[in-house]
């Protein structure tokens, strides 16, 4: 009995500690694999990012790296965020010349619907991009610049052009168009680029003011 006791002890020990060895060669398999395919997810991640603020801010309006120019925007209900946001400033030599914010359109019929919007320092809608929505496909998607060129319509607007009582859709009396039978998407779009312009005409001052590189002292 005893020695049945320590075989099936030695057997257990010896299970035990080849499941250990697989475990450890498999952990260091993945750590290996993320290793090397990290930089690659990350380098996609920052062109497909780079290319949606490209989409929004015409190339003649900044020549510095857009990517390295991002800040962090506290939440804001003018921006429909409720968590820290981002925002890129584009430069023509040493002038800032425009903003991106990104902007949370909550009312989307259905759910939130995320948005990049270019505003250049004068105010005025230089692009409007739909980063993610949940809308009903064939109906309200035309949102996307991919399906139609519904969003390209804010190009040029400002908070004054239209006059604040027409930014809303034609069928609420408003400037801006809407395909019959799915107003309450692009409603909420417009709405949350309004309220965009608001966030940017409010805080203008701030937010073209330059920060100090995180090296240099700030003049006492």
């Amino acid at each position: 009995m005893i020695s049945l006791i320590k075989t099936a002890g030695r057997n257990a020990l010896r299970t035990g500690v080849i499941l250990f060895v697989f475990a450890l060669v498999a952990t260091a398999l993945l750590a290996l694999t993320f290793g090397r395919t990290q930089p690659t997810i990350e380098r996609s991640q920052q062109a497909e990012k780079l290319a949606l603020l490209s989409q929004v801010l015409p190339p003649a309006l900044y020549d510095n790296d857009l990517l390295a120019s991002q800040r962090a925007v506290p939440p804001d209900e003018l921006l429909g965020t409720r968590q820290p946001s981002a925002m890129w400033i584009a430069r023509r030599g040493d002038s800032i010349t425009a903003v991106v914010l990104e902007a949370i359109a909550p009312d989307g019929y259905s759910g939130n619907i995320a948005l990049l919007i270019g505003i250049d320092i004068d105010g005025n809608v230089t692009g409007v991009r739909v980063t993610a929505h949940r809308e009903t496909p064939g109906l309200g998607d035309y949102i996307d610049r991919t399906k139609s060129p519904w969003i390209e319509q804010f190009v040029g607007k400002s908070r004054m052009e239209p006059e604040p009582k027409h930014w809303k859709v034609a069928k609420d009396g408003g400037r801006f168009d809407a395909r019959a039978g799915a107003t309450i998407t692009p409603r909420a779009v417009v709405k949350a680029v309004g309220t965009a312009l608001d966030y940017f005409a409010r805080n203008r001052t701030a937010l073209l003011t330059e920060k100090p590189a995180p090296n240099q002292e700030t003049p006492r």
